[in-house]
């Protein structure tokens, strides 16, 4: 009877018995948004917190969260957060009506809205659909084609200097050395010589600002009142101010124009005959800078460290360089051509096995507009669609949806005539696919084909460290720099490099 009259005991009680009962009436109260209630939905993955069911699992490791509710739930399942429906599609089968939908279908305005700040009002994600497109075309042109073969002798010039200044021998962190090296060949190809020649010191800081203003958070809200997000704010700002100097001088000028990304965005037209506004031209070429900087970086770092942890497979790719640009460095860089580089297959196929096995881009987004069919299933409107490159390329042969055999080993083998693994649509997806795979994957196996061979010609080199795990926890994934893992030994070569039996010289070719 006393515990009955003590108003304590009784609310302490109270809430042992009442809470979890609220929980799950606001748990399906918030999960039914976006819900139709239909028997042909996904199935939910059950389980995990009230309210953010496996999300702090998945916020620390994405990866193994979403393996486990393939392993639990299938191809198609969905993972509820705060009353956000968040569907996954994992397999060649079940994500390719994601690649293969249009914007009115599957969007991504609204998942990749917190690059607006970056990018800025009315670019690209922040753009109506039909204007999108537009300025989507206008990155296009400027990364396939006839543009690329200006691009190689520039990227020749940049590795050329950036190796110089190594020295003869010494170690260096292999990733920081390839983002460095990266954004200089990114900024003299796309950036125009006006800012790398006099303006890149300035350009590099303030795109280090806003590469700092990308996070996890901002996904949730790219305004809060974060140091990081003001940084970001400020440096965006200046940033256009330094272009904006730029595209004037570029409008006012007379005679031949400058071949690269930045003149080919202030000629452009839309459809209806206005021209690009220097914001619209500052948002796309930091958007194309920002699309392929770490992504080339990291898969660089990936390549030359695979194959350095392989030595038959580094013989192999030392091989080629040798039969295909010759035995001496120096004078011979007249042959890094666009054709020489494109023939190199094997390098080809390390770069691409590098990307299947630790994508940068782990997951791609969209939000469902209308219903979508995928399989036996439906997705309602307005749900969160996630494909997983990472999860889909790596599926254990144990999975039914697996596709690439021995999926852990790296074997560049596996794309060479008569295996053609990744042969089934959407497969290999480290570039996406369908109506927004990724513009600049020419350009990316051009420039990264290019910097790793001229590496290859110059130095020999070999690992400080284990081969490192990806790092899962940045926005763009790549190797942990922990453990000497991503540190190589250098040494310059001073002789020629052995040639295979039987091979000749080849003269002296004209640059392309």
């Amino acid at each position: 009877m006393a515990i009955l009259t003590n108003p304590w005991l009784i609310a302490g009680v109270a809430t042992i018995v009442l809470l979890p009962i609220v929980v799950f009436i606001a748990d399906a109260i918030l999960n039914a948004k976006g819900s139709s209630g239909a028997a042909d939905e996904p199935p939910v993955w059950r389980g995990g917190w009230p309210l953010i069911s496996h999300f702090l699992k998945f916020a620390k490791n994405p990866i193994m969260t979403i393996r486990e509710g393939y392993e639990t739930c299938g191809s198609v399942f969905t993972l509820r957060f705060l009353g956000f429906n968040f569907t996954f599609l994992i397999g060649a089968d079940a994500q390719t009506p994601f690649f293969r939908a249009n914007d009115n279908e599957l969007s991504q305005n609204e998942p990749y809205k917190f690059m607006t700040p970056i990018f800025g009002e009315g670019i690209v994600f922040d753009a109506p659909p039909d204007i999108k497109d537009q300025q989507l075309r206008f990155v296009a042109h400027a990364l396939k084609g006839t543009a690329l073969k200006t691009y190689v002798p520039k990227i020749v010039e940049e590795a050329e200097t950036y190796f110089k200044s190594w020295g003869d021998s010494g170690e260096i962190d292999l990733l920081d050395a390839m983002s460095y090296l990266t954004i200089l060949t990114a900024s003299s190809c796309l950036l125009g010589r006006e800012v790398r020649e006099n303006l890149f010191g300035e350009v590099y800081h303030l795109l280090r600002e806003i590469d700092e203003g990308i996070n996890p958070i901002a996904i949730i809200n790219p305004h809060l009142p974060l140091p990081s997000f003001r940084r970001r704010d400020v440096a965006r700002k200046k940033l256009a101010e330094v272009f904006g100097t730029v595209i004037r001088a570029r409008r006012a000028a007379t005679g031949d124009k400058p071949v690269d990304m930045l003149q080919n965005f202030i000629d452009a037209e839309y459809r209806d005959g206005s021209r690009c506004t220097d914001d619209q031209i500052v948002g796309m070429l930091v958007g194309a800078l920002f699309a392929g900087q770490h992504t080339s970086s990291i898969t660089s770092t990936w390549t030359i460290l695979n194959l350095m942890h392989k030595p038959d497979l580094m013989a192999r790719a030392m091989t080629e360089v040798v039969t295909t640009l010759g035995t001496t460095d120096g004078a011979r860089n007249d042959v890094m051509s666009m054709t020489n580089v494109q023939n190199m297959n094997f390098l080809h196929n390390a770069m691409k096995e590098s990307l299947r096995l630790a994508p940068p881009l782990i997951m791609l987004m969209r939000m469902s507009h209308v219903p979508v069919k995928v399989g036996k299933y439906t997705i309602p409107v307005g749900h969160y669609v996630f494909v997983s490159p990472a999860v889909t390329m790596n599926l254990p042969e144990t999975a039914p949806d697996h596709v690439f055999k021995n999926p852990d080993a790296f074997d560049p083998d596996r794309y060479n005539k008569g295996r053609e693994e990744d042969k089934t649509p959407f497969s290999f997806c480290a570039f996406g696919g369908g109506k927004h795979g990724c513009l600049g994957e020419q350009f990316g196996y051009l420039q990264v084909k290019t910097i790793v061979a001229m590496l290859l010609r110059k130095f020999e080199i070999e690992p400080l460290g284990p081969l490192p795990s990806p790092n899962y926890h940045a926005m763009v994934v790549g190797p942990v720099q922990a453990n000497k893992a991503t540190m190589i030994r250098y040494k310059r070569r001073t002789t020629p490099l052995p040639a295979p039996a039987g091979f000749v010289e080849a003269p002296i070719l004209t640059a392309q």
